[in-house]
Formats: structure tokens, sequence, C-alpha cells
């Protein structure tokens, strides 16, 4: 079986134009993936030189195989059927890595030709560390990295308007964008570089914040014989993705025609705030993950797919997001409507194994962080409490006494939690408290819940109502009413 390599394989190879720090399987099944179609479909022309930003050996280097790979992307289409599409991606050129090669690194920046760089260096990557120094071959952290390579360009090309970049960050951080741009300015008035420095920075390089959306499920190791046996060569970088994917870009409308989006339609939205679609997001996909979990998993249902293969529990999760989240978020109903039928397409996705024990990690924060504000947004515009929003929390507090059908399943959450819930629930079981003061103490932690939550006139009722119910009939049963 032949070796992926560009010998063996030969085709176009791109003009270097972008620049890209991570080398991981989502950058590849998204960025690359992206440019790659770009490249095929449009006059784009642009070829990616991965920037290892750590000191690793592992994954061995892309080039390896002259940069080559094969996304496998799987999932359900907006037709409802199963697809399958693996994908030859020939747009990343080379890869540098820094801590060996700094001199072709600086390089980068004498290249003319070079506009866009790309990030993902993980939420923790876009920081400040105090001794990186402009002298340091390299600095430690992405930022100070990036203001070197920067200030490079600036030198080399003597602060020419027309050599800025356009910057886009996919790290999963609020406003990414303005997070990298305020730590670049920050190093370079730490370094004391030339006031002109700063003023190309904010006049002739455009920093944009992302929103990034793509399950990526990386090297499928298990079926890599195969898929290699099926594609005819051997790809040690094998990445496999779902089918949805969404690119939100905060930056100016120019960009579009720079990237070519208006000669290939891709799900790309060129926006004045990504807000919006980071609420949307964390309300529909993240929000019905963690408002399903509990009452699927009570359910006797272990993973996403199996309950949404359940009619009863899909159900539950449909109306949830049809009837009480959509109505109180701030876009435009039908980009509402379509995204939240892509989020239960995704939800169903055959190629997924999403388990549900997984997406329960820390279930009290996501609860606050992604049901709650639609909760009392809901009442506030209705004078109601969303029934199905305090069925989940009711339902969520029935999942921390660790118990299904006479077994126990481990809970991962804060200790403080974990120890709460295990006396609590103790109590009430002894007959030594009441259910509704299990349910006001929870409620009631405003340290939690950044608020009084037993103000909310109703819902300590309601949720011990429904509560009641679970523990008197069962999940199954309980959640009849919501389906």
């Amino acid at each position: 079986m032949k070796t992926l390599n560009r010998q063996n394989f030969p085709g176009r190879q791109y003009t270097d134009r972008v620049i890209q720090f991570g080398e991981g399987n989502f950058l590849r099944a998204f960025v690359d993936w992206q440019l790659d179609l770009l490249n095929e479909h449009t006059d784009l022309d642009a070829g990616v030189v991965i920037v290892r930003p750590i000191n690793s050996d592992f994954p061995p280097s892309l080039d390896t195989q002259d940069g080559l790979y094969t996304t496998i992307i799987r999932g359900l289409n907006e037709q409802g059927e199963a697809v399958r599409e693996p994908r030859l991606i020939r747009s990343v050129n080379r890869e540098i890595n820094i801590y060996k090669q700094f001199d072709e690194y600086l390089a980068l920046a004498h290249d003319a030709n070079i506009r866009f760089v790309f990030s993902n260096t993980t939420e923790a990557g876009i920081s400040y560390v105090a001794d990186d120094k402009l002298t340091d071959t390299p600095p430690a952290s992405y930022p100070a990295k990036l203001t070197r390579l920067l200030y490079e360009r600036f030198s080399h090309f003597d602060g020419a308007a027309d050599k800025g970049w356009v910057l886009l960050p996919c790290e999963l951080i609020d406003y990414n964008g303005k997070a990298l741009k305020e730590l670049v300015l920050r190093y370079a008035q730490q370094w004391a570089l030339p006031a002109q420095f700063t003023t190309w920075l904010n006049e002739h390089n455009t920093f944009c914040s992302t929103l990034v959306d793509r399950i990526v499920t990386g090297h499928p190791r298990g079926e890599v014989d195969a898929l290699q046996a099926e594609l005819g060569y051997q790809d040690t970088f094998l990445d496999t993705a779902e089918y949805f994917y969404l690119f939100v870009i905060q930056g100016p409308q120019w960009l579009a025609k720079e990237l070519r989006l208006d000669k290939l339609e891709l799900n790309v939205r060129i926006v004045d705030d990504i807000k919006p679609y980071k609420e949307r997001k964390v309300a529909i996909l993240n929000g019905a993950h963690t408002a399903l979990v509990p009452v699927a998993f009570l359910s006797g249902l272990n993973t996403v797919g199996e309950a949404m293969n359940d009619k009863l529990i899909s159900g539950y999760v449909e109306k949830t997001i049809a009837e009480d989240i959509v109505p109180v978020l701030d876009l435009p109903h039908d980009e509402l409507t379509s995204f939240a039928q892509a989020v239960l397409s995704r939800f169903r996705n055959p190629f997924i194994q999403h388990q549900l024990l997984s997406i329960a990690l820390n279930g009290m924060t996501k609860f606050r962080t992604r049901i709650l504000p639609q909760l009392l947004t809901y009442r506030e515009q209705h004078g109601e409490l969303p029934a199905r929003l305090t069925f989940a929390l009711a339902a969520l507090i029935a999942f921390y006494r660790g118990e299904r059908d006479g077994e126990s399943y481990p809970l991962q959450d804060d200790d403080k939690w974990l120890t709460r819930y295990k006396s609590l629930w103790s109590g009430v079981n002894s007959g030594e408290i009441a259910l509704s003061t299990l349910v006001n103490d929870v409620l009631g932690d405003t340290g939690h819940w950044e608020q009084d939550l037993l103000k909310v006139p109703g819902l300590a009722e309601q949720v011990e109502q429904q509560l009641q119910a679970i523990l008197d009939n069962g999940m199954r049963a309980a959640v009849t009413a919501y389906s």
C-alpha cells in the first residue's frame, strides 16, 4: 500500500499565504478543510505553513507526508441522510518547529504573500508570561511569539501599510481576537518597541474575534486499517469530524472578498458582533445537551444517539428547544430554527457515540451558564416559568442522587456539590428532611447561582413538584407531560 505524500499523489501546491499556530485535529478538520475547498473552487491559492506552538515531537510532523492528510466528514446532511465524505487535503504546505527552526519562523515575516494568521493554542494559549523577552528564541507564550513575528514583519517592510495581517484566533475564549490583540500590545509596551510599531499594529492589522463550531472526533483509532484499505494508501494523520460546521468571524465585510467567500458558499458568517451567535450556541446546542443528560440517563439510556432515537426523550428535547429556548433568543427566528434543526441532526449523528455521563461533568455550573439565563428571560417575557427548563433542573437534582435502577454511577462535579448532595439526599431518603428543604438548599446557594433563586416567584415550588413526580413515578413517566 502506498504512503501518502506528494511524490505518490502529485497535485497542485498552493502559495504560502497562511500561518497557522497549532497542528491539532481541530484546525486540520476545520480551517485547513475550508481553505482546501476554497483553493479547489476559487482562485484563493492559499497554502498553509503550520507553526507548532509547543516544544514537542508528538504527534510527528505533518512534513512526513508533505503536508497531505485525509479528512473523513461523517454525519447527517440537511436532508437527514447519513453521509460520509473522504477528502484529501492539499492546503498545508509544510510545518515549522519554532523551537528548532526559529530562523525559518522569522523568515515567514519576510514573505510578502503571507496575509492570514489562524491559531488554536487551547484556551490557555492566549495568556501572558511575564518572563517572555524579545530576545528569546522563542518566547514561551503564543502572544509573545506572535508579537516577535509581527515586529519582524514591521521591521522588514519598514512599516508598510499593505503588509499588515488578518489574525483569526480560534481558541475557545470570549472575544479571542480582542484578547490576543491586548496581549500583543502589552508585549510591545513591555519590550519598549517603537511607537510606530504600535501604530502599525492598530491601523494596518485586523484582529478578528471568532466563534468556531464543529465536533472533530480526530484520529479514528479502531477504524484505521479499514479506512486505509478503502482509501488505498497509508495515512498517519487521518482526521474525522461531523458534517456540521460553522465559522463566525467578527470583522470587516471586505474579508468575505479576500477569503473568496463571495465565490463559494461556505457556512461562514462575517458579522459585527459574535455575541448573539455565542449565546445561540450556548443556549441551543449546549443548553439542550445539559437538559437532555439527566432526563435521558435516568430514563435508562447511555448515549445522546440512543436518546434521540427514543421518541419520548427526543420529543422532550425538540420541544424544549422550540418552545422554551428559541423564543427568548435575540437573532432572526429563521436563523434560530435552522440552527436548532442542525443541532438535532448533530445529536442524531450515528457516527458519534457521545456518552451521557461524559457530558454530565460539572452539571451544576453548566446549568447556570447554559440554561438559567433562558429560564429567567422566559419568565420575564412571558410572566410564567418555562416548564421544560424547570423540569431539566428537577431532573438534574434527581441525577445527583447518584442512583439508577438500584445501581450507583460516578458523579463528576465540584467536591462541594458532591458532598452537599450526598448529605441532602441521605436526609431525604431517611425522612430526616423534606424534599422542599433539599430544593430550597440547592436554589438558595447565591454563591453558585450568583443570585437568590428562591426569590424567583414559583420556581422552588415548581421544581419540587416536578422532582416529586420523578421520585414517585420514575423519569419516563414524569417526562411524558413535557414530550
